[in-house]
């Protein structure tokens, strides 16, 4: 072989590889939480909410929020601290850089129809799709496991969720005026959504 060709075969191998999931900076700053956000934070669980692709300016402030006190949570608040100490820049970034594999559970077709009536309520801040509003911190709710949504509308009910946070006042006033069981059939709707 000439020696020209060997050189194009050596450099060839040692070309580097494409980027990947684990190359991100914030990776090993969000590597612990994958043991419930799975792996770039696309949970395949119903309780645990899904990061990848997660607006990162939103999830910092969750973080934030959970590491303040300002939205309670005992699971949510040792890691969140950990995560503010190791730069929660980088750890919303890394999964705002994902794309988000919504969840691969299954909703029941009778409560996503039940909830795509009932969801009218919600249009005003979410949107027709569910996209929510980013200048007005509005998530977007689509694809998220139909668990962790109802937790969340329940908490909200009950005022467990950011207590005492003006902003979120409206909100709450609906969740109370919703009942329990409508939950369950919101939920299905918006997790069905992609």
């Amino acid at each position: 072989m000439p020696i020209f060709a060997l050189a194009l075969l050596l450099l060839l191998l040692a070309a580097p590889a494409a980027a990947g999931p684990l190359d991100h900076p914030g990776y090993a700053k969000a590597f612990s939480c994958s043991a419930c956000h799975g792996f770039a934070g696309n949970s395949r669980s119903d309780a645990m909410p899904i990061l990848a692709g997660m607006n990162a300016g939103y999830l910092k402030k969750a973080l934030q929020d959970y590491a303040a006190g300002k939205r309670p949570s005992p699971e949510m608040e040792p890691y969140s601290k950990m995560a503010v100490q190791l730069g929660v820049g980088d750890v919303a970034a890394y999964f705002a850089s994902h794309t988000k594999q919504p969840t691969p559970i299954a909703a029941d077709p009778a409560a996503v129809a039940r909830g795509r009536t009932a969801s009218q309520q919600c249009v005003v801040c979410h949107g027709s799709a569910g996209k929510g509003d980013l200048s007005k911190g509005v998530p977007d709710l689509t694809g998220q496991p139909a668990g962790y949504l109802k937790s969340q509308m329940l908490l909200f009910k009950a005022d467990r969720r950011s207590p005492g946070d003006e902003t979120l006042k409206a909100l709450k006033a609906l969740m109370k005026s919703i009942p329990d069981d409508q939950f369950t059939d919101l939920a299905a709707y918006y997790s069905s959504l992609r």
